[in-house]
């Protein structure tokens, strides 16, 4: 495992700890002092050097920042490790695109935890809306406060510079992309409390709407993904709350898909997301539709 932080502790840590197939061998960190700790947490090893991690092991999973997470996940991939990475892959495309062109050359699966995903009723709602069809457009409101006092995430570089666009954007899209399709533009506008407005358009004409922030007045916080067209309107169920749950589910689908090195939310759908978000980025910024390639 590579992170030591709130995320590595809780759910990336528990969860291979706990899976029946998985021989954790150990953590690195970029604060030794933290992976030290966190190793003696779950009694494995704590590595100094990335190099000798990669030496010992058959795959990586990473609890870290997206600009950290895909310099590393290219040396690992490099290395010929498989990779079970969280959202987003990277911060820019070209990033994303090296991690992708790396998994694909050596024939490496891959898995994004996109937390949603991995939980069962989604994963059903989600089935049911695909096989029912006909759907015009959705919307995804995701109101997080996250920078109160106590909360593990209020020091969070990453998340101040990059918003509730980059931190759970991805979880939205998740959800929306496999029911309307493809994103091939946006437009994006940004408001208080540093929330982004973006409007998608799919490829098959569906609209859809996400308003994201992690700066949310304590008192709006809400999260809804909705979903409407010929049969009327659908509301996605919400996170349980199971992390360690969920990345357990992602662990078993990496291992299964090590044979073909390909899975519904491998690098491939993380690296369209990142690009989805960037032109959003891009759009706020200008105020024009950004196309999405």
């Amino acid at each position: 495992m590579f992170g030591t932080g709130h995320w590595a502790r809780e759910v990336h840590g528990a969860a291979l700890a706990a899976h029946p197939e998985v021989e954790f061998a150990g953590v690195w960190g970029r604060n030794p002092a933290k992976a030290s700790s966190l190793a003696q947490v779950f009694g494995v090893r704590a590595f100094d050097e990335v190099g000798a991690l990669l030496a010992e092991v058959d795959a990586v999973a990473f609890a870290l920042p997206p600009d950290v997470q895909a310099s590393l996940a290219l040396q690992a991939a490099r290395a010929g490790k498989h990779l079970l990475l969280d959202k987003p892959l990277a911060l820019t495309v070209a990033d994303a695109d090296a991690v992708v062109a790396e998994v694909e050359a050596r024939g490496l699966a891959s898995v994004i935890f996109f937390t949603h995903r991995y939980q069962p009723t989604t994963t059903e709602a989600l089935a049911k809306a695909i096989d029912t069809g006909g759907w015009h457009g959705g919307q995804a409101i995701s109101f997080g406060s996250i920078y109160g006092e106590g909360s593990p995430y209020a020091e969070s570089v990453w998340r101040q510079q990059h918003g509730g666009l980059w931190d759970i954007g991805p979880h939205a899209l998740s959800l929306l992309i496999p029911v309307l399709g493809p994103v091939t533009s946006v437009v994006a506008v940004s408001g208080p409390r540093q929330t982004t407005h973006v409007t998608s358009t799919h490829a098959g004409g569906a609209v859809s709407t996400m308003a994201l922030t992690l700066d949310s007045a304590p008192l709006a916080s809400r999260a809804e993904t909705t979903l409407h067209g010929e049969s009327g309107w659908v509301t996605l169920p919400k996170f349980d709350g199971d992390a360690v749950g969920s990345l357990s589910r992602a662990i078993s689908q990496l291992i299964e898909a090590v044979p073909t090195g390909r899975h519904p939310l491998d690098v491939r759908f993380g690296r369209d997301v990142v690009a989805i978000l960037a032109a959003a980025e891009a759009s706020a910024l200008t105020g024009a539709r950004v196309d999405v390639s």
